[in-house]
């Protein structure tokens, strides 16, 4: 720390540091909407390498304004590295020139920091904020690019020159990539045959919406959609594709995700998006006619016309495909929809098997395509083709691999009976059955509110949250869906809800008041 110019030397490496992992974090979201990443990795690795150098960056940033305090040259003031405009009374003359350029770069600071900050808090703020300020981070780096190009002391440089154009030329390129690959969507396979509804309806997008016979009780934040494609994909499942009524793109979602239809009928009924997550302007999903159906997927394949509109929510992930160098998917049945779309989210280079198990091939959707774009690494065991059981505990067998697995619960069991708990992921469709220890009444402290709900011993506590008026969502009702989550701040709660392991939860700090109760006779609620 001898030398005098020290922080001189800090402030403009960091500013330049600072640059770049910005001009880095901007590329990989833009790009990570898209799947031109796929074959470089995983989008989970690249959405945690997008989130460590937004980060980093604020540090920098950071850093680059407190050397500009210790430098002895223009020796910054707090409040002029904070105030915009207070710089016009320095009494360096240089910085007095570049006031202009230094208030775009303390505006870049603050969005930065309001991008940074939410990004902590994103599962608790409403989406449509926490991606409003989250879009803000491209008008942080242009302002960011244009205090560079004119408060740097380095401008006349020819390095400084070629990282510029560098940095705002991969921007550009990620902007027209994100353009031109969001306009496009990957053509449908050509089916061989159509729906009865579709064909009642003429399959064609000109054909009338179906008047609804009755309106559900929908929640805020849906979004309405129109069934544009209603296809047969095997035997007794019915491929459907949605688009925004109000045209546009949708709500960016991973692999693992699904929606919530809120039918006419006034039935809720969840989905796992099985279609492109870069096709950002229309969802798909596959629905099993389920014997016995009490009129959810009775009703989608009995009313499911090009036209109809229905309300749905936003995209929920308790399912996501986490970072592995190897992973084994078990699917069963319809199981195979968030299968599906984890296996082709993955760079070509990952590792993978899948073991896809159902009756009879013709009622196995995306069996056929699945077998004909992977053949060496898609197994498919039907029941009436195969000679004996399969051996699930040989199957599984991969030290070090992550398993998911989604179907039947015979199946789910199985497999995970031979599999480490930390390597283990299922999404279930049916709820297991669990019972609390002790039914009595809870009372839960609302930190928000301010108040107290009692929730009677036969009662829900999300019933009883309802009841009293509190703002909470609520849709299966039965501990699979997501929807109904809340963040616990004191007391025990006793989980009894199928979402994702107990340990989980607790370690985040979140239940499914839907149907889990309290240890504890009370509980503290975020609400």
């Amino acid at each position: 720390m001898n030398e005098p110019h020290i922080w001189w030397y800090v402030t403009r490496a960091s500013a330049v540091i600072g640059w770049v992992l910005l001009t880095g974090s901007v590329v990989l979201g833009i790009l990570l909407s898209t799947r031109v990443m796929r074959k470089i990795d995983n989008p989970a690795w690249l959405q945690d390498l997008h989130r460590y150098m937004s980060g980093l960056a604020l540090i920098f940033v950071g850093l680059h304004m407190v050397s500009l305090m210790l430098d002895d040259f223009v020796h910054f003031s707090l409040a002029e590295l904070l105030i915009p405009g207070a710089t016009a009374g320095s009494s360096v003359s240089s910085v007095q020139a570049n006031t202009i350029p230094i208030v775009l770069g303390i505006f870049a600071f603050y969005l930065m920091v309001a991008v940074q900050s939410t990004s902590w808090l994103m599962n608790k703020l409403p989406r449509r904020l926490w991606k409003g300020i989250h879009y803000s981070s491209y008008v942080a780096f242009i302002l960011v690019t244009f205090h560079a190009a004119f408060s740097g002391t380095d401008v006349s440089e020819l390095w400084y020159q070629s990282l510029s154009i560098a940095l705002i030329a991969a921007a550009a390129g990620a902007v027209i990539v994100r353009v031109i690959v969001g306009n496009k969507s990957r053509p449908a396979r050509v089916p061989t045959e159509q729906s009865s509804a579709a064909k009642r309806a003429g399959a064609t997008s000109s054909a009338a919406p179906p008047r609804p016979p009755a309106t559900p009780v929908v929640p805020a934040g849906t979004t309405r959609m129109r069934i544009s494609e209603a296809t047969v994909l095997a035997k007794g499942v019915l491929g459907v594709r949605l688009i925004p009524v109000a045209g546009g793109n949708l709500d960016v979602w991973h692999p693992g995700a699904h929606v919530t239809l809120y039918l006419p009928n006034g039935l809720e009924r969840q989905y796992s998006l099985c279609g492109d997550p870069a096709a950002r302007g229309h969802f798909d999903i596959a629905v099993l006619k389920k014997r016995g159906s009490t009129g959810g997927s009775k009703w989608i394949h009995e009313n499911a016309k090009v036209g109809t509109e229905l309300e749905v929510s936003e995209p929920r992930n308790h399912f996501e495909l986490e970072p592995a160098a190897e992973y084994v998917f078990v699917a069963g049945g319809i199981g195979i929809t968030p299968i599906k779309a984890m296996i082709e989210s993955l760079p070509p280079r990952r590792t993978w098997q899948l073991h896809y198990f159902g009756r009879s091939r013709s009622t196995m959707a995306f069996a056929a395509e699945l077998e004909a774009d992977f053949p060496d690494r898609v197994f498919i065991s039907a029941a009436d083709e195969r000679q004996a059981d399969p051996d699930i505990k040989s199957l599984v067998a991969a030290p070090g691999a992550e398993v998911y697995c989604c179907g039947p619960e015979a199946l789910m069991s199985t497999v995970a009976a031979h599999v480490p708990e930390a390597s283990m992921h299922l999404e279930r469709f049916v709820a297991v059955e669990r019972i609390a220890d002790v039914v009595s009444s809870v009372v839960m402290n609302l930190k928000k509110s301010k108040r107290q709900v009692v929730a009677a011993a036969d009662e829900s506590l999300l019933d009883a949250l309802v009841r009293d008026g509190v703002p909470i969502l609520g849709s299966c009702k039965k501990g699979l869906c997501g929807t109904c989550e809340v963040r616990v701040l004191d007391g025990q709660p006793e989980h009894l809800d199928s979402i994702m392991d107990d340990e989980e939860k607790d370690a985040l700090h979140i239940m499914y008041p839907c149907v889990s109760r309290s240890r504890t006779p009370e509980l503290t609620l975020d609400l």
